[in-house]
């Protein structure tokens, strides 16, 4: 049985078609007519340059390749609800130049508007079979697009699935985001990238970076160090360890400790510490000024019980620490 309802070229678009092809240039084909046929359903015509009787053309919503069958053309365009009040019984494709190009009939069917009170929105497609989709220009004008219910639910589906994989790839990467640093190594990275400035910097403590300690390796303050702030604040410190301790030669008296710099304005703190592998009480005088130099020297006196006398100390192991101006 021979189809009722069919889509071709007319003579006008296959000759517009196949020139196209030969000089590798592209049709454009870039809107849709429909129309009443007179009142009675048209048979298509090759021989056509326009419908029988046009009722509407406007810009197609969307034109592309089927994806079952890469030689036919879909071409689509709705009808707002509000336009209507003719019966739909042909349909024209025109190119730029508003050549008509193809022309098809079908089911007759009544647009309604709005007013009529049995408004809706009417999505008339054409389906045209060419020898080459290559020659066509598959563009519309994304201003005058209206999506189809059936395509947003299918744009839905397939956005959810790669929005789906795409974040299950990224919660099962080991690290996703390799701009940050890992939580169980951030330090290392940070000091192997160079950004320990930056780092305290945000957190406010960027003078801390420009302030390094400085070690004593020689002299009677051999294992001690000092740091010096760009406002003037110090802090010292010394070790003495159970291979090298702090040897007091008279007990009764003290040792007199050296610091590395001296404290020229005032001494904040001074504090001591025990390593906890002797038995000694310790106790250590107030700090003394030493001439011009400031305070550059502390006392320590180091006591075991009740009888200073018998039971002063020979060596101390631990540190002290002292901060100031």
């Amino acid at each position: 049985m021979a189809a009722k309802f069919f889509a071709l070229l007319t003579n006008q678009g296959a000759a517009k078609l196949s020139n196209m092809a030969a000089l590798g240039e592209k049709l454009e084909i870039t809107s849709l007519a429909v129309g009443d046929g007179g009142g009675v359903s048209p048979t298509p015509n090759q021989a056509q340059t326009k419908l029988v009787n046009e009722v509407r053309r406007a810009q197609l919503n969307s034109l592309s390749v089927d994806e079952k069958n890469d030689s036919q053309i879909i071409a689509e365009q709705i009808i707002p609800e509000s336009v209507g009040g003719w019966w739909i019984r042909e349909i024209g494709l025109y190119d730029a130049d508003g050549v008509l190009i193809a022309v098809a009939n079908c089911p007759e069917t009544y647009k309604a508007t709005t007013a009529e009170g049995s408004g809706r929105t009417q999505v008339i497609r054409m389906m045209l079979t060419v020898s080459s989709t290559d020659a066509v220009t598959l563009k519309v004008d994304p201003s005058i697009v209206l999506a189809t219910r059936q395509y947003v639910d299918s744009a839905v589906i397939e956005v959810k699935t790669y929005t789906d994989n795409a974040m299950k790839k990224h919660v099962d990467a080991a690290n996703p985001h390799s701009q940050y640093p890992l939580i169980e190594n951030a330090l290392k990275e940070l000091a192997d990238a160079g950004l320990v400035g930056e780092a305290l910097k945000n957190l406010g403590l960027g003078e801390l970076a420009k302030t390094p300690r400085f070690l004593v390796s020689k002299g009677q303050n051999a294992n001690g160090w000092y740091e010096i702030y760009s406002d003037g604040f110090k802090r010292v410190g010394k070790t003495w360890d159970g291979s090298n301790p702090l040897l007091i030669s008279t007990p009764t008296t003290g040792a007199r400790v050296s610091y590395p710099i001296s404290f020229t304005t005032q001494l904040n703190g001074f504090h001591v510490t025990e390593n906890g592998n002797t038995n000694n009480n310790f106790e250590f005088a107030n700090p003394a000024q030493i001439g011009i130099t400031g305070f550059s020297m502390a006392t320590m006196d180091i006591t075991l019980g009740s009888s200073p006398s018998t039971a002063y100390g020979t060596s101390f192991t631990g540190y002290y620490t002292a901060e100031g101006y």
